[in-house]
């Protein structure tokens, strides 16, 4: 069975007729990878809007529950681990906070330094989210056979090695 053609193989054919001369092959890669990445991230926008939270702020959240027991870390950890501005993490930290979902308090080792908690409430949130976003992610997947996604993720893995900052 074969897939129908996608946009990018209309584009692909639009760059051979008019620049025959070009070699397309990373336009078709990196095309549907962006495509790929805009569909999902709006996809997974709508998963966690289901519980009142962006996709920045699911990743803040995130970050904590992975650190696992006590669900802290300074801002600066999540900072560098979300490749984040200081001002850009103060905002995501401003409305978790008033949503009660983290509490940021002073740290016993580092008079001038904060930490960052997940509440109770911010952990049971993650723990759904978490769920719900894997289940549009797992949905998407299943145009795959297991085979195939362990492949395509095995591709992937040396190329954003390849292409990261």
């Amino acid at each position: 069975m074969s897939t129908p053609k996608d946009p990018v193989d209309a584009i692909i054919e639009q760059w051979a007729a008019v620049r025959p001369d070009l070699d397309t092959a990373a336009m078709e890669v990196f095309g549907r990878v962006f495509r790929l990445s805009r569909a999902m991230g709006d996809r997974m926008e709508k998963a966690y809007a289901r519980y009142g939270i962006s996709r920045g702020e699911f990743d803040v959240l995130a970050t904590l529950r992975r650190s696992d027991v006590p669900y802290t870390l300074s801002p600066r950890e999540l900072s560098a681990t979300l490749m984040l501005t200081t001002g850009g993490m103060t905002g995501r930290l401003d409305k978790l906070e008033r949503a009660g979902l983290l509490r940021r308090s002073p740290d016993p080792h580092d008079r001038r330094g904060l930490q960052v908690t997940l509440t109770d409430e911010g952990l049971r949130l993650i723990d759904e989210a978490v769920g719900a976003g894997l289940d549009v992610q797992t949905a998407a997947l299943s145009a795959l056979d297991s085979e195939q996604a362990a492949q395509l993720a095995g591709l992937l893995r040396p190329l954003l090695a390849a292409t990261a900052p």
